[in-house]
Parts: C-alpha cells; sequence; structure tokens
C-alpha cells in the first residue's frame, strides 16, 4: 500500500520533466514508540488532566527526564522534533507548584511565538493554582506589574531576562525565593557569540537566585546535537546529565533532495548556465502541494524570500485553484504581535494549508497535522535541516521533506551527493563564555545589580583571569575596587546587546497616517528599509 509521502512525492513529479529535478530519495523508517509508568511523585491532578488530552503514559525519555529532574539533577533532554520534550520538563515543574503554592519557575524560549505556544499548552490544562504568564517585549505594561506580583510560571526571553528582570531582581524578590526551575527551551539555538552571552545572564541568574535563598534546578530541551552534556554545561556553568533515547514514535519520511532546472534564456555560447531561483521553485512546490491537500510549511532563508515564496503560491493557485489563494500566508520576524498571533491562530487551527516561514517556525512551536515541509536552500546545520524537516508527521503520521537547493557550490554538492548529508552525525552546539569581549561586558552588568564579591568569580570562569578582566575594568574606571568586592561606577545601567544586532528593531510606519507597519532589524534597515524599499 502506497504511504501518503510517497503519494505526495508521486504527484509532484508526474510531470516527466519534473522527475529529473530529484536527484535522490532517503526512506526513513518509522519508529515504534516506548511508554514508562507515570512517576509516584506526579501529582494526581495533573496526571489527570493530562490524560484527558489525549496522553495516556509518557514516552520513556519524557519519565527520565522528569526523575532526573525531581531528583535534583540539572538535565538536558536532546530528542528528535515532535518528541514531546516539554512534557518532561512540564511535569516536575507543574508538579511542584501544585505541591506548593510558593514553588515558581521560570521557562526561557529564544523567540516570543514559541513562549505563546507554551503558554497556551499549559492553560489548556486548566490548574487554577498555576498561574502561567508571559513577560516579553509584547506584554503591555499594566500587565508587567501583575505578572511580577503574582506570576508563578513565568515564560520569557534572554533578552527580558538581561534587560527587564535581572536589574530589577529587587522587585521580583518573591518569585526569586520560590524558584525551583528554570527551563531553557530549545537550548541548542544558543551558540556562537549570542549563546555565549546568554551563557552569562544565566550565571548572573544564578547568582542573584543565590542571594534570594533558591538554587534551582535547570532543565535544557535541545533538538538532537552532539554532546549535549557538554554544550548545555558551558551554557548554564552546571553538571547536566543528558537524556537522548527518543523513545517516541515516529511515522515513516520520504526526503527528497530536489534541483531545479536550468534556465533555457540564461547563459549562452560563453556565459555559465543559470539555474531557476530557488524560491521559485519553492512557490510552485507550495502551491503543488496545498492543492493536493498537503498542510506544508516551507522554510526559507531570509525575510524577503518568505515573502517572495508566499507571493508566487498565491500567484500559481490564482490560476489553478483561487478559492486556495487566502489559505496561504508568510511567517516572519518583523510582523505587529496582533498580526504574529492572528497567523499562529489560523495556523494551529488547520485554516493556512501553506506556510512560509523564516527558521522562527524551526522551533517547537506546536503545529499538529502537517504533511509536508520544503527547505529552501542549506539551513547551515545538519541539525537544522533534521529539525526543519521534523516539523511535519507529528503523531507518528507519515511526512514528505524535500530540499529545494539554491544555484550554488554547497546546496549543488548536497543535492549530488546524498552521503554528505544523509551519513554525517548532527553538529556540537559552540559557544565560549571565557571569551573577554563578552564575559568583560556581563560583569559590569553583575557588578550593577550586585557588587561582585571574590566568591562570585569562580561562577564566571577561571578566577586568576576574572581577576585580571577586573582590574582592568577597574583601571578604565568602569568599575570601582573596595575591600568588599568590585562596584559599578556609574547611575546608568551597563549597555549590552546580547544579539549584537547593532540596536532597537527600527520601525516602519505610514506617513499618511502615522500606522505602525512592522519593524526591521537594525542591522538589516540600511537595506531594507530606505526610501522606496517598501
Amino acid at each position: 500500500m502506497t504511504s501518503l509521502p510517497e503519494t505526495l512525492l508521486g504527484r509532484l513529479v508526474r510531470d516527466p520533466t519534473r522527475g529529473e529535478r530529484v536527484t535522490h530519495v532517503e526512506h526513513v523508517r518509522p519508529r515504534v514508540g516506548r511508554t514508562a509508568e507515570w512517576p509516584e511523585w506526579a501529582a494526581p491532578l495533573l496526571v489527570d488532566r493530562l490524560r484527558n488530552a489525549g496522553v495516556p503514559a509518557p514516552w520513556e525519555h519524557q519519565a527520565q527526564a522528569a526523575n532526573l529532574a525531581r531528583g535534583g539533577s540539572s538535565v538536558v533532554i536532546a530528542t528528535g522534533t515532535a518528541s514531546g520534550k516539554s512534557l518532561a520538563y512540564l511535569l516536575p515543574v507543574l508538579s511542584s507548584q501544585l505541591e506548593d503554592e510558593r514553588a515558581t519557575a521560570l521557562y526561557l524560549s529564544p523567540t516570543k511565538a514559541l513562549a505563546t505556544d507554551q503558554l497556551r499548552a499549559v492553560r489548556a490544562l486548566n490548574l487554577m493554582a498555576v498561574r502561567a504568564a508571559t513577560y516579553d517585549g509584547d506584554t503591555p505594561r499594566e500587565e508587567r506589574d501583575w505578572v511580577r506580583r503574582h506570576g508563578r510560571l513565568v515564560l520569557t526571553n534572554p533578552d527580558m531576562l538581561h534587560r527587564g528582570i535581572l536589574p530589577r531582581h529587587a522587585d521580583w524578590a518573591t518569585f526569586l525565593r520560590g524558584l525551583k526551575y528554570v527551563v531553557i527551551d530549545e537550548c541548542h539555538t544558543y551558540r556562537g557569540v549570542f549563546g555565549s552571552h546568554v551563557a552569562h545572564v544565566l550565571r548572573r541568574l544564578r547568582r542573584i537566585c543565590e542571594r534570594y535563598g533558591a538554587s534551582p534546578v535547570f532543565l535544557l530541551a535541545s533538538a538532537t546535537v552532539s554532546s549535549p552534556e557538554e554544550s548545555a554545561g558551558r551554557l548554564t556553568g552546571l553538571d547536566v546529565v543528558p537524556v537522548t533515547d527518543d523513545a517516541s514514535p515516529r511515522g515513516a519520511t520520504e526526503f527528497a533532495l530536489w534541483e531545479p532546472p536550468l534556465m533555457p534564456d540564461y547563459g549562452g555560447e560563453h556565459g555559465a548556465p543559470v539555474r531557476r531561483s530557488a524560491t521559485a521553485e519553492t512557490g510552485d512546490l507550495l502551491a503543488d502541494l496545498v492543492i493536493e491537500g498537503a498542510r506544508t510549511i516551507t522554510f526559507v532563508r531570509s525575510r524577503r524570500g518568505a515573502e517572495s515564496v508566499a507571493m508566487n503560491a498565491r500567484r500559481a493557485l490564482l490560476e489553478a485553484a483561487p478559492e486556495l489563494g487566502s489559505r496561504v500566508a508568510a511567517y516572519r520576524g518583523g510582523y505587529l504581535p496582533e498580526e504574529r498571533r492572528e497567523l499562529e491562530r489560523r495556523l494551529q487551527s488547520g485554516d493556512l494549508l501553506g506556510v512560509a516561514a523564516t527558521n522562527a517556525l524551526e522551533l517547537g512551536v506546536d503545529v499538529a497535522g502537517l504533511d509536508a515541509v520544503v527547505l529552501t536552500g542549506w539551513p547551515g546545520t545538519v541539525a537544522s535541516v533534521w529539525q526543519q524537516a521534523g516539523r511535519a508527521g507529528r503523531a507518528g503520521q507519515g511526512a514528505l521533506a524535500v530540499f529545494v537547493a539554491r544555484d550554488d557550490p554547497l546546496d549543488t554538492y548536497l543535492v549530488h551527493h546524498p552521503e554528505a548529508l544523509f551519513g554525517r552525525p548532527v553538529e556540537t552546539t559552540v559557544l565560549d563564555p571565557s571569551n573577554p569581549y563578552v564575559l568583560g561586558p556581563h560583569l559590569c552588568c553583575a557588578a550593577a545589580e550586585l557588587p561582585l564579591t571574590e566568591a562570585d568569580l569562580p561562577l564566571f570562569g577561571d578566577p586568576d583571569e576574572v581577576k585580571l578582566l577586573l582590574a582592568d575594568l577597574v583601571r578604565r574606571g568602569v568599575l570601582r575596587s573596595r575591600p568588599k568586592g568590585w562596584f559599578w561606577t556609574s547611575r546608568e545601567r551597563p549597555e549590552v546587546d546580547i544579539r549584537g544586532a547593532g540596536g532597537p528593531p527600527v520601525r516602519l510606519v505610514e506617513s499618511g497616517t502615522g500606522r505602525l507597519l512592522g519593524t526591521v532589524d537594525a542591522s538589516s534597515a540600511h537595506g531594507q528599509a530606505q526610501t522606496g524599499a517598501v
């Protein structure tokens, strides 16, 4: 019997000229799930609500991670997309809040969409004792005071922790005093310079928590990466136990490598041949999959590319199936909060059949029932390939994944050498908290929050190296050395951009009405928001 992925791929290539574009098809075998018993310590009310929500029993890796965290060990769960990592950390977090009215928890995610998705999942359990709320740039100012005073599960991001919570830790004293767990979702995204900044934000959090008598357990969720305990340990500064044996079920996946055709009207006798653009090819594939009734996400590397793919798909649908044109949309950063929420609602409900997205949807936003994923160009790592491809095929159903090569040497090599993609192990997440250009500014932030003492130095790295850096900061007049420690010298807070984006987002405003249209990253504004660009 032909599976859904095979059927979809067969329909995409029923045109003979299209069949030549598929250079390889990888068959990823299905996997049978393995369940475990509910932990004895899990709150009965929580277990009942989870069963009512359609979770009769946890998978083995979920129970293992939850038991480790409950026992006081910091843990990183590094399993595949849609393997149920959220249940692994929600079990100990929500059970603690149902048992102890003073217990609190902090949830950190790299994107607002992911935090909103988690908030929706927690509120769906209808646990009155768990007062969950988001605290980010979209949170109205009148709600922020309520979250500070009454929130027990606060969902935020590293940026807000760095700028809004730690500098005002006195306002969060009650919350921090009861902090039992810190959840770091999609922790594999914290790599490079950004990851090194986040590592020190977490060290500052641990230092402030100690001041209020708390020592939270860290629960980290990651995509499948190499040596997750090492990268999680560098991120948190703690010993972390890994859980990597994925016991969740997985449907069969057909993974096709796709090379767009050569354009006959370009090149020539002396010119190099040019292939059709990957975004144009992806737009056609998205339209065809939507016509077949397959719920599809296409991942594109840029915001402009996502809009272009969505526009191309809608144009194709207007010719072939006009009634489906409104069921395709782009999803990217820069939208207004209300626009983003509306897109997420339509995506969750199934109203949107096709979405062209940047990597904003690569992370664990729960989008059930997807049938296909199209990757437009190499996303940078093998881990990202499998993270994106895994967005389809949830709940054990089959899925189709298509990698569309761009016209560049790397993509061309990969579609003709599948062993370089399917035979390779996933990468390790790399970050370096000892980088002095990252560590120095965070020592200033820490001193502004609470004066630094000798006892704090091992938290930030090798004490001798930290002392040398502190001496340099004192020499430059940024810090002041006193017998009791190192003090911040200015009345203003240190200005540290942990994402290195070059400043706050640039707002796009309609001149005639003053209406806010969206935002653009400061680093991209010069190329994308000049006069005449929009």
